[in-house]
């Protein structure tokens, strides 16, 4: 059985049975990372929406915070997103991660003397 390739930038051409098998895995490997990314930023969006509700700030803030506590623990922001979630849900936060959400909310939150 004969398969060809054809693509808008190059003429139609016949493909082995080990091409085929190379763009499979190419494809595979591109649809899992695709899920993976598809996830992560479910999981982020969800923990932007939690720090919304219990800290009483913007989306624009909250994804801020995340990616701030991010770069301050060196934590990945998904796995950032993970832990706010878990801690909606009444999980403790660990330490280093709990200190640097604490200070990233109080940079973004109005000082006393501003409000009036």
């Amino acid at each position: 059985m004969a398969f060809f390739a054809h693509s808008e930038y190059e003429p139609l051409r016949l493909k082995s049975v080990t091409d085929l098998v190379r763009e499979v895995e190419r494809l595979s490997v591109e649809n899992a990372q695709l899920q993976r990314a598809v996830t992560s930023h479910a999981q982020v969006d969800q923990a932007i929406g939690a720090l919304v509700v219990l800290a009483e700030i913007s989306p624009a803030d909250a994804w801020d915070v995340l990616r701030d506590v991010s770069q301050r623990t060196n934590t990945k922001l998904h796995t950032i997103a993970g832990l706010v979630l878990e801690f909606a849900q009444g999980c403790p936060l660990p330490g280093t991660v709990r200190e640097a959400l604490r200070d990233a909310l109080a940079r973004r939150r109005p000082s006393p003397a501003a409000v009036h």
